[in-house]
């Protein structure tokens, strides 16, 4: 059943659509590997990264970077998956987490849409009484 309460809008948080702005953060682990540098960087410049920054995830969102890439391998546990999944959720990265976390995307900027050539207007559907056809009565079956 959907609630529709003024608490339930309140202390929600809105997150840029065009991400964290600037370079990600210094890896706080040891021996980052090249994988984990390409997953760091990326996740560091996502909306969520904003409210991280802000929370000081720094290390959790380092531990869910290393679990990551262990679980990419082909041969990876089926609990290190599992821990992935749970990752996700707490660090906003899935719709259940943007929502436990209450969370949200703001409306992406004129400069982050693409531009688009303008349409033309739709063709309106014929209806069923314009596709019937008169036929003469002498012509019928």
């Amino acid at each position: 059943m959907r609630r529709n309460r003024p608490s339930d809008k309140a202390g929600w948080t809105t997150l840029p659509a065009e991400g964290r702005a600037g370079v990600a953060p210094v890896f706080p682990l040891e021996m980052m590997t090249p994988r984990e540098d390409e997953l760091w960087v990326d996740l560091w410049s996502r909306p969520q990264a904003v409210a991280w920054e802000a929370l000081e995830q720094t290390y959790e969102v380092a531990l869910f970077v290393r679990t990551l890439a262990q679980a990419e391998k082909p041969n990876a546990r089926v609990d290190v998956q599992r821990i992935i999944r749970s990752y996700l959720d707490s660090l906003g990265l899935s719709v259940q987490g943007m929502l436990r976390n209450r969370w949200k995307i703001g409306p992406a900027t004129e400069a982050d849409e693409p531009a688009l050539a303008p349409e033309a207007a739709p063709r309106r559907r014929a209806s069923a009484r314009d596709r019937l056809k008169v036929v003469p009565r002498d012509e019928g079956a």
